[in-house]
């Protein structure tokens, strides 16, 4: 039954509580999040607040008070379901319900799918061993590394070059969206946000302030950016940056161009067109696979657009079937009527004649 039914039931004696129960016929996972939360001062954990932020739908506290329910629309990937204090589930599980919604979450279910696959190979699917997520620190030694070697990378360009580079590249049409501000194509603004900053991240060779000094300048820039999100006091922006950073493998190099032109004289001229033609390969590859992700994403809300449509154009004919059938009533009573009131004033005239033609034959009867 409905939240609102159940709820109401809940506050008779004959029921304990109310609970969820995933099965194959409905698209909900549940996000099962242990020990994360201080009932006391409702902090959270660092991993917690992640996955809850990326997610972006139905939040709510469990009963213990020190954990979370998320509920999405989605599909769990294959593998393993649970690491550590992270659960995943989507069929035979139970989940009790309390209805004590987190604060600035949306109330309603959402459809997560990218952002549950993503959540999954990270936290759980991941084959680093339990204690690095149960630390509460996504900050993992590859991560390090792959920010290390990012800083490494010395793009060393003015903001206004950068800019122009990565509007002159080969995803220009995306980074453009972005940066103007759109979200089409995400489920929610969060996962734009990260888009772009994986974007700059690339180009910036992972330049946390150049990136952060950029994406100030762009259409998604909102208030939510310098909020603290997190129990260490990091900020909704500097963990975005960071998980970019941490996401991404590949750094722009400026002088590449200039390196494989003295690696001419070193290496056979081959080689070094493969691999420049592998990279640029993978980019499209990339460009390819984001950009048949969106046309995906456009197909399903154009289909779910019309098939709320196709229902309602429905619901309209059957009113109008309902309309006509009530006028055609109504056009009987109406001449059942007409027939009626004439019937008696024919009656009435007959009356009237038979009346005149007894005075002209015998006279007035009173005389």
């Amino acid at each position: 039954m409905s939240f609102e039914t159940a709820f109401e039931y809940a506050g008779t004696e004959n029921a304990d509580g109310i609970g969820f129960v995933f099965t194959d016929d409905d698209p909900i996972v549940g996000v099962d999040l242990d020990d994360c939360r201080d009932p006391e001062s409702g902090d959270v954990d660092d991993t917690a607040q992640d996955i809850i932020e990326r997610l972006d739908s139905y939040t709510e506290i469990s009963p213990s008070g020190t954990g979370f329910h998320v509920l999405i629309e989605g599909e769990l990937p294959d593998g393993r379901n649970r690491r550590g204090s992270i659960e995943l589930y989507d069929t035979a599980r139970f989940f009790t319900v309390t209805g004590d919604h987190l604060e600035d979450m949306p109330t309603r279910v959402a459809r997560r799918q990218d952002a549950l696959v993503a959540i999954h190979r990270e936290y759980v699917q991941d084959s680093k061993p339990d204690s690095e997520y149960e630390s509460g620190n996504r900050r993992t030694r590859d991560e390090t590394e792959t920010r290390d070697s990012a800083a490494d990378t010395n793009v060393d360009l003015e903001d206004q070059e950068l800019l122009e580079r990565a509007r002159n590249a080969s995803n220009s049409e995306k980074f453009e969206r972005l940066w103007r501000g759109s979200t089409a194509g995400y489920e929610s603004q969060s996962e734009a946000d990260m888009a772009l900053c994986c974007l700059l991240a690339f180009w910036t060779g992972g330049d946390q302030q150049q990136m952060d000094r950029l994406f100030r300048q762009s259409g998604l820039l909102r208030d939510k950016w310098d909020e603290v999100h997190y129990a260490d006091g990091s900020t909704y922006g500097e963990k975005t940056i960071e998980r970019a950073i941490a996401n991404t493998s590949e750094f722009y190099d400026p002088d590449t161009r200039e390196v494989s032109t003295e690696s001419v004289l070193r290496t056979s001229e081959s080689s070094t067109t493969a691999s420049r033609d592998e990279s640029e390969r993978n980019r499209n590859r990339a460009y390819l696979v984001e950009k048949n992700r969106l046309l995906t994403d456009r197909i399903d809300e154009l289909e779910t657009t019309l098939e709320q449509k196709n229902e309602r154009i429905d619901c309209l004919e059957a009113t109008i079937d309902d309309l006509k059938a009530e006028l055609a009533e109504r056009d009987r009573e109406i001449e059942q009527t007409r027939e009626e009131q004439a019937g008696t004033t024919s009656n009435c005239d007959t009356a009237s004649e038979t009346a005149s033609l007894w005075r002209r034959l015998f006279g007035d009867s009173s005389k």
